[in-house]
């Protein structure tokens, strides 16, 4: 057995505990300025990213006691963030799923931490971000447990760069497998990116892209309606196949939905087929309403195009 850790080395972790409990803020009462503790936010999290989970499957991942998982949860149920149902293949398991109410919780506590990561590193030279990040992640390595985790790893983020590119063609790709459609909706594809990512206006217009165990599997981003100012417009929602069922679809709308209520907007509104049926699903599910269709041809067949709107209630709104 290797010997004890000397007494310097066990004070320098609880030092720097100390140190980033309190650079991170988790100490408050409420996580990020959020109803939220750090255990509920956490709880939230997981299912979240797992789209459906179960209590046991929490308390492996946390390790809380199951006391208070289960009097957290059941907040969770009567503030209507989180739904349960038995599993359709085992009467005994018992699903917790986000309701839209919760999803919509979800995006905005997400955003807010994503935006003060951003703030953190955003302080430090460049070369000491990467430092930091490089620092992080051999040091979950190497606390990490020695048996490999096997849970997917789903991060979502704001673009950079190289993601532009990626998402066009993978938009061009997948349309024409999946559609038959033409480089008519690439060449429509490339010029809205184009477009955002020459001139968005950050306070206002965001890309998103979902990644995998660090693989790109979807994008959305928002940018200000051209009628109408007060309206947001969600565009190029994508998931690719390898993401599918893991609910990334329905995270990115509702990033997208909480970032237009944060940023002001009134109303968010988007532009999509109906042969786009799982896409028109989650759209209904996030709370849009299909507003007009109408048909026409292009990208190399006929199709039916339809517009969303969803209203956006502010903070201080009756």
């Amino acid at each position: 057995m290797d010997a004890s850790p000397e007494a310097a080395q066990v004070e320098a972790v609880r030092r720097f505990n100390r140190f980033y409990t309190r650079r991170i803020g988790v100490l408050r009462e409420g996580l990020l300025d959020t109803p939220f503790s750090l255990a509920q936010a956490r709880v939230l999290f997981e299912i979240g990213t797992r789209g459906t989970s179960t209590s046991g499957a929490i308390n492996d991942e946390l390790r809380l006691d199951p006391g208070y998982l289960s009097r957290i949860l059941a907040g969770f149920v009567a503030k209507r963030l989180v739904s349960r149902r038995k599993s359709t293949s085992d009467r005994r398991r018992v699903l917790l799923f986000l309701t839209a109410k919760g999803q919509q919780a979800f995006a905005e506590l997400e955003l807010k931490a994503r935006n003060e990561a951003s703030a953190m590193l955003g302080g430090l030279p460049v070369a000491k971000r990467a430092q930091v990040t490089s620092s992080m992640n051999e040091l979950q390595g190497l606390l990490s447990d020695a048996s490999p985790d096997t849970t997917p790893r789903l991060v979502i983020r704001t673009h950079r760069l190289g993601d532009i590119g990626w998402a066009i063609e993978r938009h061009a790709r997948l349309y024409a497998d999946e559609y038959g459609w033409n480089e008519e909706f690439e060449a429509l594809v490339a010029t809205l990116f184009a477009r955002f990512a020459s001139r968005h206006d950050p306070a206002r217009e965001r890309c998103w892209v979902a990644e995998l165990n660090g693989e790109r599997v979807g994008c959305v981003f928002v940018v200000q309606n051209d009628a109408d100012p007060a309206a947001a417009q969600l565009r190029c929602l994508l998931v690719d196949p390898r993401g599918r069922g893991r609910g990334i679809g329905g995270r990115l709308i509702g990033d997208c939905i909480a970032f237009a209520r944060s940023a002001g907007y009134r109303r968010i509104v988007l532009w999509t087929n109906d042969v786009l049926v799982a896409a028109r699903h989650l759209y209904e599910a996030a709370g849009f309403e299909l507003i007009s269709s109408e048909p026409y041809h292009r990208f190399g067949h006929d199709l039916v195009g339809q517009n969303w709107a969803k209203e956006l209630r502010q903070d201080g709104d009756g």
